[in-house]
């Protein structure tokens, strides 16, 4: 065997040494580095997945990023996936971000679709120093204490229970900057909700949690000490939510903590199940009679919130109450459409029972334009409306607010990792897991909750004005159109004619 040269050996050797050596301070760069991402992922603040998963969560931004050029090779998922899409969401993350929202080359929105909306442009927008803010609503005009708001877009029913405190604390402190109103849901009020000094909408559910007696009655004195709150503007009624229509709240017991118990008035460690109804609400009689006695006790406005199954009983309701006298009406109707929620709820429900809001907004709208009670009865429309385009639909098929929750999630950091009714959130929002919830600060969520509400009526504004309008409460049926077959489409005000009032037909 041929032995190398004296000269050679060393040199190889000094090289192999070399190599070895470069390779150990590669290695030591890439550990030390990797800590410095690790320390800069935990204590950062602004995006949840790194700080609950350091370093691993970097993956998901990277093929995030990396899906912007390669999904044409492999998969076309924008507007795809279920129940919210990649550019549903990715519009509410930048918005809430206060990035900029403008996209490039045409839109994916497959708008010959039939169902799909386009809006009537104008021909001469008004300028910019020509438009103006929303008009003023108010609510409760026969309440001791009505409520007046320009806020348009507002933060839905979600349970103190459902979701996380830091959770919570966030969307009360964003809201209070945004300038809207958060609705507590139906687990009662947690000091979380007050933390941010905005205004509330206190829910009443089936079980009464946070207004209950201890043999789980209403209770007077506790909605007095409530309404004696400034905060809380009104009170809602839930009937049935868009998630579970028939069937009440459902809180697994591994989110029952001695805390949510306690709010709730139930044990700890119990599954929270309430009753499907009220068992006190009967019928449309007891309905009205349990909104005028809150509104007695409470001096402020109270309706109701349900999922829209057939629409007699509303003929039914609005007759009762011009025969009682308008005062006896509610004061808004939240209007929720069926395709699920944010919470736990069986799949027969969330996948096939209720109304989709595209029936029955306008449809309950028209019933109260034709009773001549829709200025005496807001309403509150609440489904999947979390992009602007959305909103402005529902706006101009005749609600008076938009109420978003899962819109709101997506602006606190959720993923859509479909762990709501568990106890493993990787992003905090909805677990009551210590290490988890750490990914969530609130006072940096807070920014990003109000910049996706402001953003969201800049947005409505924006196709308001295009529309020729100056302010977004000015969209009515003809400022929409909706796709039918064969690349046609259709005036809102032809496909939803209004009713005349009744005592226009006699």
């Amino acid at each position: 065997m041929p032995i190398l040269p004296e000269n050679l050996s060393r040199w190889l050797m000094a090289a192999l040494e070399l190599l070895a050596a470069l390779f150990i301070l590669s290695l030591i760069a890439l550990v030390i580095a990797a800590l410095v991402m690790y320390v800069a992922d935990r204590t950062q603040t602004q995006h949840a997945v790194l700080r609950n998963f350091p370093l691993v969560g970097r993956f998901r931004y990277l093929f995030e990023r990396l899906g912007a050029f390669l999904r044409q090779y492999f998969y076309a998922m924008d507007r795809e996936e279920l129940p919210f899409n990649r550019a549903q969401r990715s519009w509410v993350y930048r918005a809430a971000k206060n990035v900029d929202n403008t996209v490039a080359f045409g839109s994916t929105v497959d708008i010959h679709r039939p169902g799909s909306v386009i809006f009537v442009s104008s021909l001469f927008p008004p300028l910019e120093q020509e438009t103006t803010l929303p008009d003023p609503v108010t609510v409760g005009p026969f309440c001791r204490q009505p409520y007046t708001t320009r806020a348009i877009f507002n933060i839905s029913a979600m349970s103190y229970g459902a979701l996380s405190q830091p959770a919570a604390r966030a969307l009360s402190l964003g809201a209070a900057k945004a300038g809207c109103w958060l609705n507590t849901g139906e687990g009662g009020l947690a000091p979380a909700h007050l933390e941010g000094g905005c205004d509330v909408v206190f829910q009443i559910g089936t079980a009464k949690y946070g207004v209950r007696d201890a043999v789980g009655q209403l209770s007077e004195p506790r909605l007095r000490e409530l309404a004696a709150r400034e905060q809380i503007r009104m009170f809602e009624i839930k009937l049935s939510q868009g998630a579970k229509p028939g069937k009440g709240g459902i809180l697994p017991a591994v989110k029952v903590t001695p805390e949510i118990a306690a709010i709730r008035g139930i044990p700890a460690g119990q599954d929270s199940l309430s009753p499907n109804r009220h068992p006190d609400i009967n019928n449309l009689d007891d309905l009205l009679d349990q909104i005028a006695r809150i509104r007695d006790i409470t001096g402020k406005p109270v309706g109701f919130k349900t999922v829209i199954g057939s629409l007699d009983w509303l003929d039914e309701l609005c007759a009762i109450v011009l025969r009682r006298g308008v005062e006896s009406a509610p004061d808004f109707i939240t209007v929720d459409s069926a395709e699920g929620g944010s919470g736990a709820a069986p799949m027969p429900l969330m996948d096939g029972v209720g109304m989709l809001l595209s029936d029955s907004l306008p449809a309950v709208v028209d019933r109260l334009i034709a009773w001549n009670l829709r200025d005496r009865i807001k309403v509150i429309a609440s489904g999947k409306l979390i992009n602007p385009r959305g909103a402005a639909w529902a706006l101009a098929v005749g609600a008076d607010f938009v109420n978003s929750a899962r819109g709101f999630m997506f602006a606190l950091g959720c993923i859509q990792a479909m762990q709501c009714n568990k106890n493993t959130c990787p992003t905090g929002v909805t677990t009551h897991d210590p290490r988890l919830q750490r990914g969530l600060v609130p006072q940096d969520k807070a920014e990003r909750v109000a910049h996706f509400a402001r953003n969201m009526e800049k947005e409505i504004a924006m196709i308001a004005h295009s529309c020729g309008l100056p302010q977004p409460r000015a969209l009515r049926r003809q400022h929409a159109r909706m796709m039918v077959e064969h690349g046609r489409s259709i005036g809102l005000e032809e496909l939803y004619p209004a009713p005349r009032p009744r005592s226009m037909a006699g």
